[in-house]
């Protein structure tokens, strides 16, 4: 891009409220699905890796292997949920439904229509880290008033995915194309962001590499929050994040606002 203009927010009404609350009516028809989808692929994950692999650790970084893989899966499920809702669904509204074209005939305009799916995928990625945790209260996983500070900081991760998602959206040529940002950038990414093993373990060059994306400094800070092992460079992830929560809107506002217009 040649220059960083995008990076100026319009001055947004609050048309996006009514954006939310569309697909929050539909929601409530699929409840269900979307329960099991959002809360049991993570819970499975969470006995197979969590307590079926973890049988074979003692401890890493002084913790179980569960306690230190729960909030690596938190932070997944907060990056996988919001990812998929702004990907598949809102590229069917964009392309074939033509919903965001027939909103436009309102009094809606795409800042509003924008700003209220990427705050619906948010909220689905809240329901989601919600579920997870409720689920893993009765496993002994959750047990302070932390965890609140948890899943305030993984909503702003999921904030931030519903941007790259979007933005993604809006380059995609069709379905494919997500499967193409899914093998090749979301799975490598929770591999290699501090989710099964530390990233101290990784070459140097790949530490680095890991540290370009949000997800793991959100999971150094998920996990300095749960240890009450807070440390100066938590504020260094949070500044990182919050730029990236800012950026990611920006531009999925530009590239989403610009295909509609063309």
């Amino acid at each position: 891009m040649s220059d960083l203009t995008f990076l100026k927010l319009p001055k947004i009404r609050d048309g996006y409220k009514n954006i939310w609350l569309r697909n929050f009516l539909h929601f409530k028809k699929t409840f269900l699905v979307s329960f099991f989808w959002v809360i049991l692929e993570p819970l499975m994950y969470l006995g197979a890796i969590g307590y079926g692999l973890g049988s074979y650790i003692q401890t890493i970084n002084g913790q179980s292997y569960v306690d230190f893989f729960f909030p690596g899966l938190l932070a997944s499920t907060s990056m996988m949920v919001p990812f998929f809702e702004s990907t598949y669904n809102n590229y069917t509204k964009l392309t074939f439904q033509k919903i965001y074209n027939h909103m436009m005939l309102t009094r809606l305009d795409t800042y509003e229509i924008i700003t209220g799916e990427l705050l619906w995928s948010t909220f689905k990625g809240f329901f989601g880290i919600v579920g997870l945790v409720f689920i893993a209260s009765f496993f002994g996983l959750v047990s302070g008033w932390e965890i609140i500070l948890v899943i305030l900081l993984l909503t702003l991760n999921s904030w931030i995915f519903s941007g790259i998602a979007m933005s993604i959206t809006s380059w995609a040529k069709n379905y494919d194309s997500f499967i193409y940002a899914t093998s090749g950038f979301l799975i490598p990414l929770t591999l290699i962001s501090g989710i099964y093993f530390p990233i101290s373990q990784m070459p140097v060059l790949l530490q680095i590499t890991t540290y370009i994306f949000p997800l793991a400094h959100t999971i150094e800070l998920c996990r300095m929050i749960l240890t009450e092992q807070w440390h100066w460079v938590g504020y260094f992830h949070l500044l990182y994040l919050l730029i990236a929560a800012y950026v990611f809107f920006a531009l999925a506002l530009m590239r989403i606002t610009k295909k509609l217009i063309n």
